[in-house]
Parts: C-alpha cells; structure tokens; sequence
C-alpha cells in the first residue's frame, strides 16, 4: 500500500487505447520541474491507467478469477490440483490469508490509488483550461472509484486513502465498507459531471474514462448497496444519452473488430505489440487473460475458467414453427461464450480431447483469441491483445430492469429486459397477458415468461444476466449482493465467504492496525 517514489510515476507514462499505448518517458524529470504544464497534467492522469495491466504480481490476479471460478459458471481447470493451488482453495471457499491471488490484487489497487491521488493532489495548482483540468481530474476519479469498488467487493472495508501518504503514514486501519462505498459515491458523482460524452473523444484517446463510464459505474455501486431509485436514475443517464447502442451481434463483442464497439461504455485496453515480458510488468501492454483461458495443448493455453454443465444449461431451448416444421433453437450466446468438444475454435481447429489433452467438455470463448492475432514478436504470453469488457451497454439494462422491478416498475424492467434479449433472438417476456410463452433451459426447467410479476420477474432478470454475461467475472459478486450466494453454491459460508481474506503480509506490514474478515486466520 506505499506511495510510489514521484520518479517511477514519471517514467511509467501510459497510454489507455491501441494508438494511445507508446511511451514517451519524461527522462529526468522530478518533484521540481514536474506538474508544472497542461503536458504533465496529462501525462500524471495517463499513469493513472498503468496498474490495470498489472495482472501478474505476488499471483495471478484477474476478476474472473473470483468472479467465474469460484461461482457455479466455471471449474478453475489448468493441468490439474497443483496448477494454481491457492485459486483451488478459494474455489472451495477456505482460501490462504497468505496467498498471492489477495496479495497481488491488493498491492495493484493500491498502486492504482497511489497514482490517482498523486494526480488528484498536483493537477489542481496547474495553470491551464479549467475544463480540460476538470476532466482529467474526473479520469483520475473514476479509476480511483474503480479499485475502490474492486476493493470493497472483495475484502469489504479497506484501508480508505485520498491523498499521498508520508511513509510515516503507510499504516492505515481499515475504513468501513459504509464509508469506501460513500467514497466510491463522491468521486464518481463528480466525475460524471466533469468527464466528456464518448463522442467527444477523439479514437486516439479511446479508453479513457467518460461521462458514460462514471455514470455506469455509479450506477453498479448503487445497485450493490440496495439504492434502488438512484440505481435507476444513472441507468437511464446511460441509456438516455444516445452514446451507445447494443451491437446487433452479440458474436461480434469479443472479437478484434468488436473492441469498443458500440455497446462498450469501458474497456481496458490491451495490446499484443509492446514486447512486454514474464518480469516487466510495467513495460507489458498485454493481457494474459489469452493465455490463461484458451485450451491446452494445440491451443497454446492453459486451460483455465473451464464452463460448467450447470451454466450451459442455465442457456434456453425452445421450438418454433417454421412452415411446416418444428425447429429446436438455442439461445445463440452460447456459442460465442463455449466452445464444447467438436467446436472449431477459428484458426487453432477443432477442439478435442486428444488436442486439449484435458478431460473437460467446455472451453471458454470469449477470450479464446485466434492464433493470428498472437504477438508479432517476443513471448505472446504476456501479450495478449483482448480488451477487457468491464462495463457494456447490457449490463447497464439489465441492472436498470432489476431497479426498475424492485421499485415497482414491472413496465419498465420488461421493457429493458426485452432490450437484450431481442439482440440475442430469444423470445421476449410479456406482462399482463395469458399467452403461454416460455422457455425450458438444457436441464429440462420450464420457465413461463407470460404476465410475469414478483420473484419469477427477477429470477428471469438473474437468468438474463447470467447468461448475457456468462464468464466475464460477474457471477459470484452478483450472487452475493442478491443474497443467493449460500443457496447456490456448494461450500459457500454465510458470513464468510461472502469476502476473500486480508491479506497476511498487509496485516503484518500495517503493525496490527488492520483487522482480518471473519472465518479467516
């Protein structure tokens, strides 16, 4: 949780698109002669961007990694139980206080709130356009919101810092989650009132944060603390502003021509060119999500977030009849998440037990980059070029019609629930209406869609976020918040599991000032 020395800031100048990803290192700069210029103002609220490629440090550290493995959507796979062991324990809920998975995900937020708050602390003596300093000062908000909010939900209350730190002030205690949400709030209130519109972004600066992301967020930090009415609010800020739309094709999202498309309200930005390596992961622009999750053997990968039987088939069926025929359909979001054995995966071929060398029947897709878009030189493996989809357009409609159900707005939440489905050609839900539409999953479970109301209306608006998001690292969050956690998922401890354990390296390190989660040691 240390401050970074000003020097490494000021060498680490980082861009946050494919075009925006050189470096142009300020050699030699210092607390002297820095933050003097509209220049360095920019360049202090790049860095801000540097920590979310850190993915490897003290452990491999991903939000999937809680978020899809320890849920009920995905096995944790690799070449067996010793590959990875801590991410084993955690899938079984009684994970290491002493692991690198926690460490490394606490150390990298702190850095990233180290970076924010060295921005937030100098831009404003800078003379230059008010707005443009508004602005920067909102980018630095909202990533500091960001790893606040990756925070909270993963260890709850967290040390709460908004300024540099003198070294003498490294130990900090721990603040209550009531007050990081409150801060996560603040900042992203003033963000969303300061950022630019996407549209007024140039696409060298595609990446950054926007007045559509701040609100999007916002809008999931009201939603995981039960503002329902405020939850909506920032939904339809999103939703009404015109900056997005949902692309007609769900297949094309997670594909290289999808990135940032028309549905992305955030992306982090990767690239596979920057020659990043195992050892630098500063100097690496990549993500090893690529890596991690595509199959082994001919694939290259290493079989990690292997898809479940239980979340293939949370996936509806149905007939139709077209002429004279009934036709079996499934909803196709299961093709572009899965791949099962037999599958072409693109270029790499078919996917098989014997190309695999792995037991499992499922792969995930989403990730799963063809082999021509591996780095062009050096070591591909810490150069994965597949942005991280963090907030898209259907996840803001979805948590708009959970707000608008639990507000009394059943109109509403259906119409915003039919929104994302109708892109995904599965059928709609009505209101009100005896007609006897419905689907039944692969596991046989009928589902009445017709004149739903109450619980069955949310259990279809889970369903649709399930399968909509599958295996982009919402589950488990999202189980907890709904308070479904302990129903669902075998091993899981009311009271516990809820939260990963404190680090034990940060609790020594603070001289007994921090205190660990309940049910840890």
């Amino acid at each position: 949780m240390g401050a970074l020395t000003l020097m490494v800031f000021v060498l680490l100048n980082t861009g946050c698109s494919k075009d925006f990803l050189d470096r142009d290192p300020y050699i030699g700069s210092s607390a002297g002669n820095f933050y003097q210029t509209a220049e360095d103002a920019e360049a202090a609220t790049i860095a801000c961007y540097a920590p979310l490629q850190v993915e490897i440090s003290d452990g491999a550290h991903f939000r999937w990694y809680f978020g899809d493995i320890v849920s009920d959507d995905a096995d944790k796979g690799g070449s067996g139980d010793t590959d990875e062991p801590d991410l084993l324990e955690f899938e079984g809920f009684y994970g290491d206080p002493s692991s690198g998975i926690v460490l490394g995900e606490w150390k990298t937020a702190y850095k990233g709130i180290t970076y924010c708050n060295l921005a937030l602390e100098n831009i404003p003596g800078i003379e230059m356009d008010e707005f443009t300093k508004l602005a920067y000062l909102g980018e630095a908000q909202f990533l500091r919101a960001y790893w606040y909010f990756n925070l909270v939900t993963t260890f709850g209350g967290v040390p709460l810092v908004t300024r540099p730190l003198a070294p003498s002030e490294y130990a900090q205690p721990r603040a209550t989650d009531e007050e990081v949400w409150a801060q996560i709030v603040a900042d992203l209130e003033e963000a969303a009132a300061n950022l630019p519109a996407k549209s007024a972004y140039g696409t060298s600066q595609t990446g950054r944060a926007t007045r559509g992301a701040a609100n999007a967020l916002l809008a999931k930090a009201q939603l995981y603390q039960g503002n329902m009415a405020e939850c909506r609010a920032r939904c339809e800020e999103v939703v009404g502003s015109g900056e997005y739309f949902l692309d007609p094709n769900y297949g094309n999202i997670f594909t290289e021509g999808g990135e940032n498309g028309p549905g992305s309200i955030w992306e982090i930005q990767y690239a596979n060119n920057s020659g990043g390596n195992w050892g630098a992961q500063f100097w690496s622009e990549g993500t090893y999500t690529n890596v991690f999750q595509r199959a082994r053997g001919t694939f290259s990968g290493y079989g990690f977030n292997l898809p479940t039987q239980d979340f293939v088939d949370e996936f509806e069926t149905w007939e139709e009849q077209i002429g004279p025929d009934v036709i079996q359909k499934t909803d196709p979001r299961l093709g572009y998440t899965v791949y099962a054995l037999g599958d072409n995966a693109s270029d790499w071929g078919t996917i098989t037990a014997d190309a695999t060398g792995m037991t499992s029947e499922y792969y995930p897709r989403k990730y799963f980059n063809p082999a021509a878009e591996l780095a062009p030189f050096g070591d591909p493996n810490p150069n994965g070029g597949s942005n991280d989809r963090v907030i898209r357009l259907a996840d803001v409609l979805l948590m708009h019609a959970e707000a608008c159900h639990l507000t009394g707005d059943d109109a509403a939440a259906i119409a915003s629930l039919n929104l994302v489905r109708a892109r995904a050609s599965v059928l709609a839900v009505k209101e009100g209406t005896a007609n006897a539409v419905q689907f039944e999953n692969a596991a046989g479970q009928v589902i009445n869609l017709a004149g739903l109301t109450g619980r069955s209306l949310l259990d279809v608006i889970y369903h649709e976020r399930r399968v909509e998001l599958g295996l982009e690292g919402h589950r488990f969050f999202d189980l907890v918040r709904q308070g479904r956690a302990a129903e669902v998922l075998e091993g899981f401890v009311e009271g516990k599991s809820e939260l990963f354990p404190i680090p034990t390296a940060e609790i020594t390190l603070s001289n007994g000032q921090l205190t660990q989660n309940e049910g840890y040691e």
